[in-house]
């Protein structure tokens, strides 16, 4: 067996304490999988005194993740701290540029300076890799740059954020509304100490840039992805979508056509009988298209101490076996930027809104719609008070665009007492 593999770890939280049980009860197994031994020689984290039920006196404590990540007794960097920039993107350069290979969970620093750290690497001859940065468990990262090598990917579509996931299904399950199953979450623990960054879709558009950057072979673009989050999700869209036969889920959706990369996170309705419609609280899933597979559906746990932490040591491993690759499977200084594009694909669209409840109302937004080129699949009218009446809408394929177009002509109708909620419908 050759010489071992020592890792650095900086962050022992969950998946930091995570990573060290798989190296201390895998030990043997890890060996003979990779042909070397994996040891641990140091630790950071912002305390020393925590009781993190793991006993840690056996390694070297560094207070400072740089000083970590340049110790001549560490070979593999893990970071497991979080955050786009501070001590996490610190000592990832560092890192790299002290010639150690990267190991990181850190999706919001691959999103926004992914480009530059994958050219330091590469440059530097050092790995850098990040399976567990995305859909936690699931090995998606490893799928598209190795297994699915030989296909033209043409789309990913995917539930890429549990929380999210978790709310929604919640609310559906226990017929509570957002405000009420958002506090229960937070509660337990599932949201970030910025909740934004999971309600607000930040956290599952951060891995689609991941995604779509290696699907698609071009420069990681953040800033390119249409944003939505859940917050404007209610029950009765919840209940007026089951009685459809659709689901809703925050859905990120990445495409590379003629007119550039697509790239889209937002609630949208989906079929209640696909693999995506039945999914269920915190779990995952990604659908890959390519032009000889056609579709590859990966799913399983998001997150958590156990699944983050094998993907983690998923790449560990592959470092100790010396495999070496691109960090978005293709060489980063041949990576181009993303032409931006919005979606001009006709679908069908949900449209909920509550009109002003006198004659002549739901005859007004037929024809500002009509009048707009969009057609009208279904229309229901649900119960009213003394003043409004709920109405749900779906129409036929049409273009976002068309819609848009309704929408503006609807505010001066008169007859719209509430801002209208407008969802895609994807087919999955």
């Amino acid at each position: 067996m050759n010489t071992p593999l020592r890792l650095g770890i900086a962050g022992l939280g969950t998946v930091g304490i995570g990573v060290v049980k798989i190296v201390r009860q895998h030990a043997a197994l890890l060996g003979a999988r990779t042909g070397r031994e994996i040891t641990i020689s140091a630790v950071s984290a912002r305390s020393r005194d925590k009781d993190r039920g793991v006993n840690l006196s056996g390694y070297a404590w560094e207070d400072d993740p740089v000083a970590l990540a340049t110790r001549d007794d560490v070979d593999v960097y893990i970071e497991l701290m979080g955050g786009t920039d501070g001590p996490a993107k610190a000592s990832v350069e560092a890192a790299i540029k002290a010639g150690k290979d990267v190991v990181t969970a850190n999706k919001a620093m691959l999103a926004i300076h992914g480009q530059a750290l994958a050219e330091a690497a590469e440059a530097a001859g050092v790995s850098l890799r990040y399976e567990a940065a995305v859909a936690g468990g699931i090995p998606v990262i490893k799928a598209l740059t190795e297994g699915l090598a030989g296909n033209q990917v043409t789309r990913i579509v995917g539930v890429m954020n549990g929380s999210c996931n978790y709310i929604l299904t919640r609310m559906e399950s226990a017929g509570l509304p957002y405000a009420d199953v958002f506090a229960e979450a937070d509660g337990l623990g599932y949201l970030e100490a910025d909740p934004q960054l999971d309600v607000g879709g930040i956290d599952a558009a951060h891995k689609l840039a991941i995604l779509s950057a290696i699907a698609f072979g071009t420069r990681v673009d953040f800033d390119g992805i249409e944003l939505e989050g859940i917050e404007r999700v209610s029950i009765d869209d919840i209940r007026h979508a089951d009685d459809m036969g659709y689901k809703i889920k925050l859905l990120g959706v990445a495409q590379k056509t003629g007119r550039g990369l697509e790239q889209r996170m937002m609630p949208c309705l989906v079929p209640a009988t696909s693999p995506m419609g039945q999914l269920q609280g915190g779990t995952n899933m990604v659908a890959i298209e390519g032009d000889a597979v056609e579709q590859v559906v990966l799913r399983g746990p998001g997150a958590g101490e156990g699944p983050t932490a094998s993907a983690v040591m998923g790449d560990v491993s592959d470092i100790a076996r010396g495999l070496r690759l691109p960090v978005f499977g293709q060489p980063a200084t041949g990576l181009e930027a993303a032409t931006r594009t919005t979606s001009l694909l006709p679908a069908p669209y949900y449209l909920r809104t509550s009109l002003v409840d006198k004659p002549g109302a739901l005859a007004k937004i037929a024809t500002v719609l009509g009048e707009a080129g969009v057609s009208i699949d279904r229309m229901r009218q649900y119960g009213h008070n003394d003043t409004t009446a709920p109405v749900l809408i779906v129409t036929h394929k049409c273009t976002r665009a068309a819609l848009d177009t309704a929408l503006a002509a609807m505010d001066g109708t008169g007859v719209i007492a509430s801002e209208p909620v407008v969802l895609r419908i994807e087919s999955v």
